[in-house]
C-alpha cells in the first residue's frame, strides 16, 4: 500500500466520521426543536384499557384519547414514546420526556421528583387470583401468600405492609398476571378497572377479582420539576372535562358516567433541591443503598458461579461430540447451538420462565419453575452453546500428531483426550473462557426481567422507592465494574500458574 493510498483512505475515514457526528448533531437538534409545539409523552402501551395497541400497532386507550383531547385543545401536538413504566420518572427528571400518560397514580413521594397535573382518573387496588383459589376472599388472606406485583406501583407499596409475604415484581402487567396464571403468584395486586376490562375482553381466562377498592387513588399526568407545559396540560384538561369530551371518552371506555373528579390534586407538587443539600442527599442515598447493592452483588456471583460451572459441563461435552466424525450427534450438538447463539437470551429467559408454563397448560398439566431455577438453566443452556464452540476449538488447535504419538503408545481415545489434548487446550481455551465469565456476570441483569433479585434488580427496586435513579444506577454500574475487574484479575492469575514456561527472575 504507497503512502498516497493511506492518505486517502485516511481522508475517507475522516470526512465518514464527521459526517456521522454532523448526522448526530442534526438529529438532536430536530428533536430539541420541537419542543415549543411538540410534547414528548412517555406511554407504556401494556396496561389495557389505558395504554395499549391495536391490531394494526397503532395506539389506542382511555389515557391515549384524553391526552390527545388535551393537546388539540391546548394547541399541542403530541409524540409518544414507548417506555417502561418503571423508567417513566427517570426519564422526567432527565427531561428526556416532556410528559407521561400511564395511569400514574399521585404519591406525595413521586411529587418530590416530578409535578403532576391535577388528577384525571379515580381508580383503587383490587386483589386478582385464580377463579380455582377459594382460599383469598379478602386483603387479611394474603399474609404469608406470594405477591406479584408490577414494579414501581402503587400495588408494590401496599404489598409491603402485608405480613409474611413474599413479594415477586415484574416489569409489567401483562407478565405480572402471566405469572398468576402459571401457579408463580399466589395473588396479583393491580388496579381494579385493567383487571375487570382483562377478564370482560376474554384476555384473562381463569382470574378473577377477590376484593373491591383497597386504595382510593388518583392518576394524574406526570411532567418535569418546573415543567413550562404543566400549565397547558391543567388548562387542557380542565377544558375536556368541563366540555364533555372527558365524560364521552370515559362512557366509550368503561360504559358509565364518570365518578366526580377534585378540581387540584390532593398532594401537593414540592420544590426540588439544589446545590450542596442535593449533593449531600445523593451521598446519603448512595451510601444507604449500598449495602442492599451489595447484597444483590453476592447472588450475582452465586448465580453466574452456578451458571458457568453447568454451562462447562455441558458446553464441553457439546463441544466433544461436534468433533465427532459421523453423524447425526454433531448436526444435533450444531443445531443446539445455533438456535442458543442465534436467539436473545431475554427471549430465552421468557420462553424457559412464562413460556413452558404456559404451554404445558395446554396439555392438560401444570407445573410452576422457581426464579433461581429458571435464571440457571436459561443461562447455563446459553453459556453451554458458546462454551461449546471454544471447547471445540481449543481442541482442534492441538497438533493432530500428538493424538497420533498417543496412540502409538497404547493410549486409548479416552486417555488421549484426558492426558495429552485436553489439558493442553484448557490453557488455550482459558482466555476466551475468562471473556464468557465476565459476559454472563453482565448478562445476569437479564434476569431481572422474572423479578430475580440479582444486583441489577435490587437497583430498580430501590430506584422504584425513591427515584433516584442517577445516583442508585452509577452505583450499580460501579459494582459491577468492581466484579468484572475482579474476576478479569482472577483469570490473569489462573492464566499464568497455568503456563508452564515461567519468567525466572533475574
Amino acid at each position: 500500500m504507497t503512502r498516497l493510498t493511506v492518505v486517502l483512505w485516511l481522508r475517507q475515514l475522516v470526512f465518514g466520521f464527521s459526517l456521522s457526528c454532523l448526522l448526530l448533531f442534526s438529529g438532536c437538534i430536530t428533536d430539541s426543536s420541537t419542543a415549543g409545539n411538540t410534547l414528548t409523552v412517555a406511554t407504556e402501551p401494556t396496561f389495557p384499557p389505558f395504554e395499549f395497541q391495536s391490531a394494526n400497532g397503532d395506539l389506542q386507550g382511555f389515557d391515549i384519547d384524553l391526552m390527545n383531547a388535551i393537546a388539540q385543545s391546548a394547541g399541542l401536538k403530541v409524540k409518544y414514546q414507548n417506555m417502561p413504566f418503571a423508567g417513566m420518572i427517570p426519564a422526567l427528571q432527565a427531561q428526556t420526556v416532556d410528559a407521561a400518560v400511564a395511569a400514574m397514580t399521585i404519591t406525595a413521594e413521586r411529587a418530590k421528583t416530578i409535578s403532576f397535573s391535577r388528577p384525571y382518573f379515580k381508580s383503587g387496588l383490587a386483589i386478582v387470583t385464580r377463579t380455582d383459589n377459594q382460599n383469598i376472599t379478602n386483603f387479611d388472606h394474603l399474609q404469608n401468600k406470594t405477591i406479584g406485583v408490577q414494579i414501581g406501583t402503587t400495588g408494590a407499596q401496599k404489598a409491603k405492609s402485608i405480613p409474611g409475604s413474599e413479594i415477586r415484581t415484574f416489569n409489567d402487567s401483562p407478565l405480572t398476571l402471566q405469572a398468576l396464571i402459571n401457579g408463580n403468584v399466589d395473588a396479583v395486586l393491580n388496579d381494579r378497572v385493567v383487571i375487570l376490562y382483562g377478564i370482560k375482553s376474554g384476555n384473562l381466562n381463569g382470574l378473577k377479582v377477590v376484593s373491591t377498592l383497597l386504595t382510593e387513588e388518583f392518576y394524574g399526568i406526570p411532567t418535569p420539576k418546573g415543567s413550562p407545559n404543566l400549565q397547558a396540560i391543567n388548562q387542557g384538561l380542565e377544558t375536556v372535562l368541563k366540555n364533555g369530551i372527558y365524560a364521552k371518552i370515559y362512557q366509550k371506555w368503561f360504559g358509565i358516567q364518570p365518578p366526580q373528579l377534585p378540581e387540584k390534586s390532593p398532594i401537593e407538587n414540592q420544590a426540588a433541591e439544589k446545590g450542596v443539600s442535593q449533593l449531600s442527599t445523593s451521598l446519603s442515598i448512595i451510601l444507604k443503598s449500598l449495602p442492599t447493592l451489595l447484597s444483590g452483588a453476592l447472588v450475582t456471583l452465586e448465580l453466574t458461579a452456578i451458571s458457568v460451572l453447568l454451562g462447562m459441563i455441558g458446553g464441553t461435552l457439546i463441544g466433544i461430540v461436534r468433533l465427532f466424525p459421523t453423524p447425526p450427534l454433531p448436526w444435533i450438538a450444531r443445531a443446539y447451538i445455533d438456535f442458543f447463539r442465534g436467539t436473545p437470551l431475554l427471549v430465552q429467559i421468557f420462553m424457559i420462565y412464562f413460556g413452558l408454563p404456559a404451554f404445558a397448560q395446554n396439555f392438560g398439566f401444570t407445573f410452576t419453575l422457581n426464579r433461581l431455577a429458571a435464571a440457571v438453566i436459561a443461562l447455563s443452556l446459553n453459556s453451554a452453546a458458546y462454551i461449546a464452540e471454544v471447547v471445540r476449538a481449543g481442541i482442534q488447535s492441538i497438533e493432530p500428531g500428538q493424538a497420533e504419538a498417543s496412540q502409538s503408545l497404547g493410549l486409548s481415545s479416552v486417555q488421549t483426550m484426558r492426558y495429552v489434548i485436553f489439558p493442553q487446550a484448557l490453557r488455550r481455551m482459558l482466555p476466551p473462557l475468562g471473556n464468557e465469565f465476565i459476559s454472563l456476570l453482565k448478562d445476569t441483569s437479564l434476569v431481572a426481567i422474572i423479578g430475580f433479585e440479582e444486583l441489577f434488580r435490587k437497583g430498580q427496586l430501590i430506584v422504584a422507592d425513591n427515584y433516584r435513579s442517577f445516583e442508585i444506577y452509577a452505583t450499580v454500574a460501579l459494582v459491577y465494574l468492581f466484579l468484572t475487574l475482579l474476576s478479569s484479575q482472577a483469570f490473569s492469575r489462573l492464566e499464568r500458574s497455568l503456563n508452564p514456561i515461567k519468567e525466572k527472575s533475574k
